[in-house]
């Protein structure tokens, strides 16, 4: 005869752990977002820059930091822009999309992102370069 087995109490969900997401982690989606929101505007970053942003790191690929304190992450991006183009919408459409994209992801509140943009790119001077490599 066997004896009778002890039923486990559960633990509730809240009391069982917590699953920590590395600062890494989202920088990693606050960057991606960025390239999403960059690539869906119309003065988004131009055919090759686009084709390159599936892979790794790409000259111009935007590149976040985040610091992380609870479930609250506060995020700095840094950016390569063209110009002249609707500087104020495409920061406004990053910044929504890496809001959207950390709090769906990571679970996480966002309640300020930072954009630094470190440059500027202009039409004229890269159809200058373009023609003068041509010249060589």
């Amino acid at each position: 005869m066997s004896t009778p087995r002890a039923t486990p109490q559960r633990v509730p969900p809240a009391d069982r752990g917590a699953t920590r997401i590395a600062d890494r982690v989202v920088a990693k989606i606050a960057a991606q977002a960025a390239r999403e929101a960059l690539t869906a505007q119309p003065d988004g970053p131009p055919e090759a820059d686009r084709a390159g942003s599936a892979g790794g790191a790409v000259a111009g690929a935007p590149h976040a930091t985040v610091t992380v304190h609870h479930d609250i992450a506060r995020v700095r991006v840094s950016l390569e822009l063209e110009y002249p183009s609707d500087l104020a919408a495409q920061c406004a459409a990053v910044r929504h999309q890496v809001v959207r994209r950390i709090e769906e992801c990571a679970a996480m509140s966002v309640p300020e992102v930072d954009i630094d943009i470190e440059h500027l790119h202009s039409a004229h001077t890269r159809t200058a370069a373009v023609r003068d490599r041509k010249l060589r």
